[in-house]
């Protein structure tokens, strides 16, 4: 048995959630300062052993186009520091303005702690991905 993790790679910060040991659910975990990066690794891979995680599922900024930007070709350098893991990357336009509309329908106030909303977004990336193994 083993968790999946998912993660919205920002240039500041990286959200993090886990999936629960069926891969049906997604749970906000926590949000990473990305710098400095060898202590974002090293956290994330932390988390990662503690949860008995094996897949990575990255949410890759793509263009509107479907193309690779700046933004894609970052996160895919991240994650190639995540040696050890079965990396999976999932499209994630438009998560971060659907992760805002959740936290709204909460009533949450994510105006003063943006990292609510790429704990929002990592999920969404992960449901995403789990919707399609179920």
């Amino acid at each position: 048995m083993f968790k999946i993790m998912g993660l919205d790679i920002g240039t500041k910060r990286i959200g993090v959630a886990l999936s629960d040991y069926l891969h049906v659910t997604a749970v906000p975990n926590t949000c990473v300062d990305r710098q400095p990066e060898n202590k974002a690794v090293e956290t994330i891979v932390k988390i990662a052993s503690e949860n008995r995680v094996k897949q990575i599922v990255i949410g890759l900024p793509l263009n509107m186009d479907g193309s690779k930007g700046n933004q894609a070709k970052d996160c895919e350098k991240f994650a190639k520091y995540l040696s050890g893991f079965d990396i999976i990357y999932e499209d994630e336009r438009l998560t971060s303005d659907l992760a805002e509309e959740r936290l709204r329908e909460r009533k949450v106030d994510f105006r003063k702690n943006k990292g609510l909303v790429d704990i929002e977004s990592a999920c969404i990336i992960l449901e995403q991905y789990l919707s399609k193994l179920n």
